[in-house]
Parts: structure tokens; sequence; C-alpha cells
């Protein structure tokens, strides 16, 4: 994208020496890698590929993440390995409702993010500067090991955005997906195409962030474009085989207008269609949107109906107690499918074929049979520790 607007520069790091790695954090794990996706500029300057911000760096600076920066002539990472913590989630957290239902996933984020959202729910991270942020550590063999001992089903790269951690989190699907572990994305989509192509072809499943269908919200409230996301969303759908979800952040005042959701919904059915679900959640104040009141339920429940009445067949609501709306419902006769409350499954009214057993019309998703009623409980991981104890194996 150009030059940014103002408020951005709040955001963008100064020139530091290069070789900015912390003593007190450093670990056996190498936490500074090249990166994939850069070309030189001249002028002494390097430019990273990885998002359409494009970001032109000399020697010593980083970019708008903070954690891809410029290094004796190159771009590099320098959070590959670390993470502010690691965590088991139930998967519906992510939220995807339509992927291995009631499974567990061994979620964890970085530092770092390459948007600037004002409403940021995961600020502490997304913005953080302090390298201090990335507490645990684990390698990409280490963290799979622990998915599948922890009997967790995926690895969700999420918290920040994976795009900035782009290297860490295809080595990490890559040592998963040896021991059986599925990976999820959970991703504004803001990416390039190359880095695109090559991130997604290691994930199994995504819920990419839509966070308005407004150009104008994109530029003044993220820092960003568009028009990128939207790419994002039909490569995945059109181009991939990862089951794909979407999640709107609904603002009051900013994006929830029954115009503005009318159109993003249109837009979802015409281009993705109607089988892939939509997710519309409550904002809280935070960041610095505290000014803003939280989202009513009865917005996300309008939200809901102007989706299925623009034939969308699996729609949402998230960040809320509403049972009705966390949900699935059948397409062909409108029967409970799945009946959540919270996190957690009642009712289960699939077969093993995933097809409602009143009227045998096909729940879209990736399913693996009937789940536990209970959600799995969210618990901390601290995997740095867990090497200690081994003796550093």
């Amino acid at each position: 994208m150009g030059r940014p607007h103002p408020w951005l520069f709040d955001y963008i790091a100064a020139p530091r020496r290069a070789n900015i790695v912390t003593e007190r954090t450093e670990t056996a794990l190498s936490t500074v890698v090249d990166t994939r996706y850069w070309h030189s500029v001249g002028a002494g300057r390097v430019q990273c590929d990885a998002c359409p911000r494009a970001c032109r760096l000399h020697d010593g600076q980083r970019g708008l993440c903070f954690v891809r920066g410029a290094e004796s002539g190159r771009v590099r990472l320098y959070s590959y390995g670390r993470s502010s913590g690691f965590c088991v989630d139930p998967i519906e957290k992510k939220p995807l409702n339509h992927f291995l239902p009631g499974s567990a996933v061994l979620s964890f984020g970085t530092a770092g993010c390459n948007l600037a959202c004002k409403f940021c729910q995961n600020w502490d991270m997304s913005k953080s500067r302090e390298m201090d942020t990335l507490a645990d550590s684990a390698t990409p063999a280490e963290l799979a090991a622990a998915a599948q001992r922890l009997g967790c089903a995926s690895i969700a790269y999420t918290y920040n955005d994976p795009t900035v951690f782009l290297e860490y989190a295809v080595d990490v699907a890559q040592a998963a997906h040896e021991r059986g572990v599925r990976s999820v994305a959970v991703t504004a989509g803001y990416m390039l195409p190359a880095p695109r192509a090559d991130f997604f072809s290691h994930m199994d499943a995504a819920n990419i962030d839509l966070k308005s269908f407004s150009e104008r919200f994109y530029r003044e409230i993220c820092g960003a474009e568009l028009q990128p996301v939207l790419e994002t969303l039909e490569y995945v759908h059109s181009e991939t085989s990862v089951w794909l979800e979407v999640t709107t952040l609904l603002i009051p005042g900013l994006n929830d207008s029954d115009a503005e959701v009318a159109a993003l919904c249109a837009w979802v059915a015409d281009r993705l269609g109607p089988d892939v679900p939509l997710h519309f959640t409550a904002f809280h104040p935070d960041w610095k949107l505290r000014d803003v009141p939280p989202t009513p339920l009865a917005t996300l429940r309008r939200a809901r109906r102007i989706g299925l009445d623009h034939g969308l067949r699996y729609v949402y609501t998230g960040n809320v107690v509403d049972r009705e709306g966390g949900s699935t419902w059948c397409s062909g006769c409108g029967g409970q499918l799945i009946g959540r409350d919270g996190y957690d499954i009642e009712s289960w009214n699939l077969d093993g074929a995933a097809r409602c057993r009143r009227c045998r019309t096909v729940c879209a998703g990736v399913f693996d049979g009937a789940p536990g009623l209970r959600a799995p409980g969210r618990r901390g991981v601290r995997l740095a520790s867990a090497r200690e104890r081994a003796g550093g194996a």
C-alpha cells in the first residue's frame, strides 16, 4: 500500500542497531532466521514482501510488524520459535464450528502484527514492542510433539497474525503433519500472492477476519486495505483444499449498519458460496476504541438474520451467550445438527457421513465422528519448562 496514515507512525519502529536479540531471553533455539520473501530496492534498502505493506528498510530497521527487520542486507525474522504463550483451547474458540467440532487445539502466537487495528482485542501481544512478551519457546518438532501428547487434533497460529511469523508457522505445520496433527490459521488474510500460496499450502483450516466491507474502515481503522483480504478469501476458497470460515467483529457505529452487513453477506454468498460459515462476533472496548460500547446481542442476531436471508446456510453469533446463534442448523429441514452452549456441545444429530439424521442433508465441513459433549478446558502450557525438565532434550 502507499504511505501510511499519520497515526500509524505510532507503531513504526525507529532505526535500531542490527543483531537485535536480547541476551536475557536468548535460548538454545535460534530466534533469528532469514525470511523467504524480500528483495533489494537499492540505496541500501530491502523490501519485505510478506504483505501488501511492503516495508522498505535500512539495516537495523524493523517493519511495522516489528518482528521482521533488515539486517546485513536482507530481511530477517526475530521471533522464530518464540511465543507469547501456548494454550489448549476448544476448536470452537478460533472460531471454527465445522472443523473437527469438539476437538482440542494447541494455540499460540508471537509478538507483532502487520495491521494496526484500533480495536485490537489482543493488543498486548500483537502491538508488543518487547521481546520479553515472548516468554516461551519451542522448536517445530517440540510443538508438534506437545500437541500430540496433549491430545490436540490441531495447532492454531493465532492471537497475532501468522503472516508475520510465516517461516515458523510453516515449519511447525510440516512437523505437525508428520505426527498426524493438523494446522489451523487464524489470520486477517493481509498477504501477498507468493507467501499466501506458500502459507496456505501447509494449512488444513482457516478462519479469516473480514473486518469490514468498507475500504474506508480498513484504511482509517486498520491501517490496511480491503482488496487484498478479499483476494485471500477467494484464493483460499477456490484454489486450496483448506476448510474456510469467516469472522466479522461488529463494532457499534463503525461497521454494523444493515447496508454494510448486507453487502458483506451478498459478497460471501456470491464469491465464496453458501456453505462457508460466517461468524458475527461481539466487540468489547479495548486498545484505542475504549470509548465505543460493546456490541449488543440484538445487533449480532440482526446480522445473522441478514446472512441467512442472503442464502448463507451457516451463520453464527460469537463472544456472547446465544444458544441459537452458536448452534449448527440443517439447511435442508431446519433441524438442529449441533447444539452448543458456549463452547460445550449439548447435542449431536449428524450421522457418520456428516448428514442430518432426520433428512439426510449433508452438513458442510470436516468431521471425525461425534465428539464428547463438553469442550476441552482451556489451559496454559509452558513448553520451555518441559524442555528444561527434560534436560534440554
